[in-house]
């Protein structure tokens, strides 16, 4: 390569390099990571958790353009500690996973809104797709980084306790999404 040739690549990297992929790549540990739910029925709280679930995150706050969520749930994974409640999610009235055995959440943009940090996404879920919006709470540590997300969810948009669980004033129309992850840098 002569030498205006290799000059001519690497003006051409210099500029391009302000504009590569930034964020982190991280493996989530499950151990100290939940994912989680929270609701009402007949006005008490309830929590619940999935147990198996995966999730793939490329994460720099200071490049939200380049980063991205990918998660993937197993419904069938649901529980609440409640026998009754835990063995009616997985039926046709709540997350039907004989026909939908898995929910997923992908991000299509992270904002900066004021001092929070919102992850906007599409979720799929009883196979309907929505847009669900989380807050996300990033703290970096050593080699890796807590995040925390949290958001809320219209239940009967994704047709979740549909007929004659429709009755919001017996199971509560909004259901909170929590998650605390603990990362590794990849």
């Amino acid at each position: 390569m002569t030498r205006p040739r290799l000059r001519t690549w690497l003006a051409l990297a210099a500029f391009a390099l302000p504009f590569a992929s930034f964020a982190g790549s991280y493996t989530v540990q499950q151990p100290g990571s939940t994912l989680g739910f929270s609701g009402t029925f007949q006005g008490a709280s309830f929590d619940g958790h999935f147990g198996k679930w995966n999730a793939t995150i490329s994460y720099d706050p200071a490049h939200l353009a380049s980063s991205k969520f990918d998660v993937t749930v197993d419904l069938a994974s649901a529980n609440t500690g409640d026998s009754d409640r835990d063995g009616a999610l997985p039926g046709p009235d709540f997350f039907d996973t004989a026909k939908y055995p898995q929910a997923h959440f992908v991000t299509t943009r992270f904002q900066q809104v004021g001092g929070k940090v919102i992850a906007d996404g599409m979720l799929t879920l009883r196979g309907v797709t929505k847009p669900v919006s989380l807050t996300v709470n990033f703290k970096p540590q050593g080699k890796g980084a807590t995040l925390d997300v949290n958001g809320t969810l219209k239940r009967l948009d994704f047709g979740v306790g549909g007929g004659q669980y429709a009755d919001t004033s017996v199971i509560g129309a909004d259901v909170k999404v929590t998650a605390h992850l603990v990362l590794q840098a990849k």
